[in-house]
């Protein structure tokens, strides 16, 4: 295997990469610099304990798409070819040909899953339940097809945050796995306002209120009996 390791500014220096928290971007160069010359990384848990990061980071990085992650375990750099570029005499093939196989690169040299693939962690892996292992049978929406669908409806859902909130919940509704997304981003089109873009979860009592006139008199007032009084002990 290679020793050196390249990172694209197309990638790093995105909106869409440096708007993840600092632990997540830090983990993605963690996981790419052990990766094998084909992008595939068998090691990240131990990598992840050894540096320190937690299960979010990882999903981060799955919800936004800078890696794919298999049933058996492994996952895969999304990016690796534009990132990397090695020589045939220090390329080294992978070990992983069955999860190859079922990825395929674009034009801009970006893997994509093939539709008959699987790209989950089962729930041995990140410690829940994979989707579609419940009774009710669920397919995953990719972030395209949520920003088509809202499109389609020309709402004010935001694609990004809804795909991010339903993942870190494992696409569960309350306590239920979800049935059907696209009645889901439904209710967050009739929850979110035409200006504040709010979504259904915002819980407008968490919001700090500035005090009325009234309210700051009173705290002034007490202020003030609580130093007279603690002068008086002095």
């Amino acid at each position: 295997m290679a020793q050196r390791r390249m990172f694209s500014k197309t990638i790093t220096n995105s909106d869409s990469f440096l708007e993840m928290p600092d632990s997540s971007q830090n983990l993605y160069f963690h996981l790419s610099m052990n990766a094998d010359d084909d992008g595939f990384v068998d090691n990240w848990k131990s990598i992840m304990r050894m540096t320190g990061h937690k299960e979010d980071d990882l999903k981060v990085l799955i919800a936004k798409q800078y890696i794919i992650p298999f049933d058996t375990g492994v996952i895969i750099i999304k990016h690796w070819r534009m990132n990397n570029y090695l020589r045939s005499d220090r390329y080294k093939e992978t070990v992983y040909k069955e999860e190859l196989k079922n990825l395929s690169l674009d034009e801009n040299l970006v893997y994509q899953m093939d539709t008959n693939g699987i790209h989950r962690l089962g729930k041995d892996r990140l410690g829940k339940e994979s989707i579609g292992n419940s009774k009710e049978k669920f397919t995953k929406p990719t972030i395209e097809e949520i920003n088509s669908y809202c499109k389609e409806r020309k709402n004010n859902v935001d694609p990004d945050r809804f795909y991010n909130f339903y993942e870190s919940k494992g696409w569960y509704v309350g306590k239920n796995k979800m049935k059907d997304w696209k009645a889901c981003v439904r209710t967050w089109e009739k929850n979110t306002s035409q200006d504040s873009k709010t979504p259904e979860w915002f819980n407008e009592e968490q919001v700090v209120k500035p005090l009325s006139k009234e309210e700051q008199e009173e705290m002034n007032s007490l202020l003030e009996e609580f130093k007279w009084t603690k002068m008086m002990f002095l």
